[in-house]
């Protein structure tokens, strides 16, 4: 079975010359997957604009309005990493709006991905560290919302923990909260999650699976979930510019296959979403990326893939 899959392409966002996002990864890494036959032309599909109806489940109301019509103050704007420009509202929009419409596909197929989204520093009335909408909060309650799901899952193994992910569920019993993340990496603050087990400095291969391992053993016995979404960032990945932890690509993608393993043993459908990944040269990042959904094919959908 091909791998569904949705894109923001269609939503790119102009930054100034010498901006340390890599917004290249996203293109780069469809480019790749299609190339190696990870993803079909058929599956592959622009991600639809989020509603305001379905942001308003997840963000305040004054947030949201303020963020749209451009008029977050000058401190608020800064915190978010990126200009505003009406550009920066249709790829917010969309990445909201393309995790929605994965987690919509998952309950079908068993799971579907995005190729953006994890924006898991996007706290209910506040934007930061690149994340304004918090696309997996947005999606996790349209589910609940329309009673599909009774008790979610949210996986975050990017190298930073999701405050906002933290921040948005901490009295919501549906939602279980679980990070592994770098002790000393942004954010300073951490709110605790349901789940939280930070990592020293340098940690390798063996003793990150060991945290992963020890963290899903927990989160799925303890949330017992229908539905898992998984924040796949990269940025643990040695070397990673904006990471402290020093995994290897071939323990990222066993990592993965972990995740998605424990999802298909369970029959448990799962929406995974890219998150962070800040390496150079940029390939490193899409070696990182790709491997996740390599992983995917494989241990989801039974593909072979070279």
């Amino acid at each position: 079975m091909p791998v569904r899959a949705y894109h923001c392409e269609h939503a790119d966002l102009p930054l100034p010359p010498h901006h340390p996002f890599p917004f290249e990864k996203y293109r780069e890494t469809r480019r790749r997957l299609v190339e190696a036959g990870v993803l079909h032309a058929d599956e592959l599909r622009p991600a639809p604009a989020a509603t305001r109806e379905q942001l308003l489940r997840a963000h305040d109301l004054a947030f949201v309005d303020t963020f749209l019509a451009g008029e977050l103050d000058a401190d608020h704007q800064k915190r978010i990493g990126f200009p505003w420009c009406p550009e920066l509202v249709a790829r917010c929009l969309a990445s909201a709006g393309g995790t929605v419409a994965a987690a919509w596909d998952a309950l079908e197929l068993g799971g579907a991905g995005h190729l953006a989204g994890g924006t898991h520093h996007a706290h209910r009335d506040r934007a930061a560290g690149y994340c304004v909408f918090h696309d997996l909060a947005v999606a996790a309650y349209e589910l609940l919302a329309h009673g599909q799901v009774r008790s979610v899952l949210i996986l975050d193994l990017d190298v930073h923990h999701g405050d906002g992910t933290a921040t948005i569920f901490a009295s919501e019993p549906r939602v279980y909260t679980a990070s592994v993340h770098g002790a000393g990496n942004f954010p300073k603050e951490k709110p605790p999650s349901d789940l939280d087990l930070a990592l020293p400095d340098g940690t390798e291969d063996e003793g990150y699976l060991q945290a992963v391992d020890q963290v899903l053993d927990q989160a799925f016995a303890e949330a017992r979930p229908d539905f898992v979404f998984y924040q796949a960032g990269v940025d643990p990945l040695q070397g990673d510019r904006f990471g402290r932890l020093a995994v290897s690509h071939a323990g990222l993608e066993e990592r993965d296959r972990r995740v998605f393993r424990r999802c298909r043993q369970r029959s448990l459908p799962v929406v995974w979403t890219m998150g962070g990944g800040y390496a150079k040269p940029v390939e490193r990042t899409v070696r990182a990326h790709c491997g996740t959904w390599r992983a995917a094919a494989e241990e989801l959908f039974g593909a072979l893939v070279q």
